[in-house]
């Protein structure tokens, strides 16, 4: 068991949540403020996604990242920054007779375009998926295919930029340890363990475990599961040695029928962790733990650097 847990938490992902819940953050505003309470609550790190203010829907706008970074900054709230990767891969594929006609909902665009909030704006962590795999959705693939992995791990290490290694199915840790043979993670690697999204790797204990087993030896790792699986996932993490995730990307309920708040499943993550014996970490100790930089004025890194 791990006795001493870094947080993460989730603060508002990509998903068509905003209409469920008036607790999802949407505005830069929201989403800087939602990760600062959860780091009042006891996270030690804010996972990051931005969304139009307007509509809700997800966004790969820099504009809105630097926002909400800047906010963070200037916060007297201490709190790891971990922005996301993941937008960007979406392929709709056209129907059965004629599949290059994507649909229209389709958002795909090569590595260096899904990084360029990251380089500019230089977070001590940011998420990178280790591997396409068919969503919820009919003609739905997410890609993330083994040159553009390789190419981003590549840049992450000349920026600086710890990359937190999304592992959503076993081939996923497999490319991931491959990468660390090629010399393009830095040690020790971070991985999150990602339970329960349709359709990869179902959230059952058996499964963790399995998942779990195949990390390289010496790798930091936290894992979640979504909805209902949440807090059981929060449990089984620190029984396995790992840290955890919550937060209103994963799960948007305290209970069946109650809407939570991002504070509110942080709160729930810490008293489980801690009613099983466990402390949690702060930001200062987190950055220790995982190796991370903390680059408080980054500057823009250039597309040809």
């Amino acid at each position: 068991m791990n006795r001493n847990i870094i947080i993460t938490c989730a603060v508002t992902g990509s998903g068509d949540t905003a209409d469920r819940s008036p607790h999802v953050p949407v505005t830069p505003k929201e989403i800087a403020h939602a990760s600062i309470e959860a780091a009042k609550a006891g996270a030690a790190v804010a996972h990051i996604h931005v969304r139009d203010p307007g509509t809700g829907a997800p966004s790969r706008d820099v504009s809105l990242y630097r926002e909400v970074v800047d906010r963070i900054r200037d916060a007297e709230t201490d709190v790891v920054i971990n922005l996301t990767t993941g937008m960007g891969g979406d392929l709709y594929l056209g129907p059965d007779e004629d599949p290059l006609v994507f649909e229209s909902e389709t958002d795909l665009v090569g590595q260096i375009e899904r990084m360029e909030h990251v380089e500019a704006l230089l977070p001590e962590i940011c998420s990178l998926d280790c591997g396409s795999f068919n969503y919820p959705g009919g003609n739905y693939v997410y890609v993330s295919t083994p040159d553009m992995l390789r190419l981003g791990a590549k840049r992450l290490q000349k920026v600086g930029v710890k990359p937190e290694l999304e592992v959503f199915d076993l081939g996923h840790i497999w490319f991931a340890k491959q990468m660390q043979k090629e010399g393009l993670l830095d040690s020790p690697p971070l991985f999150q363990v990602c339970m329960g999204v349709r359709w990869a790797a179902e959230a059952t204990p058996r499964n963790f475990m399995t998942m779990v087993d195949n990390l390289p030896e010496g790798a930091n790792w936290a894992g979640f599961g979504l909805g209902v699986d949440e807090m059981p996932m929060v449990a089984q993490a620190a029984l396995l040695g790992g840290h955890v995730r919550v937060g209103l990307e994963d799960n948007l309920y305290l209970q069946k029928g109650q809407l939570a708040s991002n504070p509110q499943l942080v709160e729930r993550a810490r008293s489980i962790v801690e009613k099983m014996g466990a402390t949690i970490q702060s930001p200062s100790e987190a950055r220790k733990t995982l190796n991370l930089k903390k680059q408080s004025q980054p500057a823009l890194v250039r597309k040809s650097a």
